[in-house]
């Protein structure tokens, strides 16, 4: 992967660490959580990010059985739904293992191993719009950089888990990774795994036969 492909992923995440610097360090791994004033209203309003990830998720899945797998775009689009399984999975195999209290459970960030209940690390949310977004611009950010503005859609919904304390800064910073890995193995191979799973008339795409 070039430096060109990887640089809005460095972005955001300057942007988020840069976001964490408006109030003291409080702890955790990096030093850098805390929690921020509880807010749920305007863009942050918990019900929003909830409807943009059913959107985007419904979107990702509708157009891939639509295109089928024919096409640039319809690869790319299960290569998207690939990922979004996979980093799902990851992030909900490590809140079992670290079972981190959310910020609205404690102000402490390094309450890690606090058992059932405690899921904050990392955001299942970020990792999947993360990893939704990231094929598209692993394929398409070289020739059309505008791809790159896709990343701004993981970063509102890890300011907006945060603003409603639902994440720590950690939290979402590994969500991000979680997604760009599964994103990036998604987009590395030839074939779509869901797709290998289905029968074989998806690949070819349900607008072919109407």
């Amino acid at each position: 992967m070039n430096r060109n492909k990887i640089s809005m992923k460095s972005i955001c995440c300057a942007l988020m660490a840069l976001y964490s610097a408006t109030a003291f360090a409080g702890g955790g791994p990096l030093g850098i959580d805390h929690k921020l004033a509880y807010d749920n209203s305007g863009i942050y309003k918990r019900s929003i990010q909830k409807n943009l990830l059913t959107l985007m998720v419904v979107g990702d899945i509708g157009g891939a059985l639509w295109e089928g797998d024919e096409t640039r775009l319809g690869r790319t689009l299960w290569q998207s739904v690939d990922s979004t399984i996979l980093a799902s999975a990851s992030a909900a195999v490590m809140k079992e293992v670290f079972t981190r209290s959310r910020p609205a459970q404690t102000s402490d960030p390094n309450q890690f191993f606090q058992g059932s209940g405690h899921y904050s690390f990392p955001s299942g949310e970020v990792a999947a719009m993360s990893g939704i977004v990231t094929p598209f611009v692993l394929e398409y950010g070289k020739d059309n950089p505008w791809a790159y503005a896709l990343e701004i859609l993981p970063l509102y919904d890890a300011v907006a888990r945060m603003k409603v304390q639902g994440h720590w800064q950690t939290d979402v910073l590994a969500s991000f990774a979680v997604g760009t890995a599964s994103g990036w193995y998604a987009h590395s191979r030839d074939h779509s795994f869901t797709l290998e799973l289905l029968p074989g008339g998806f690949a070819v795409g349900l607008k072919k036969r109407f």
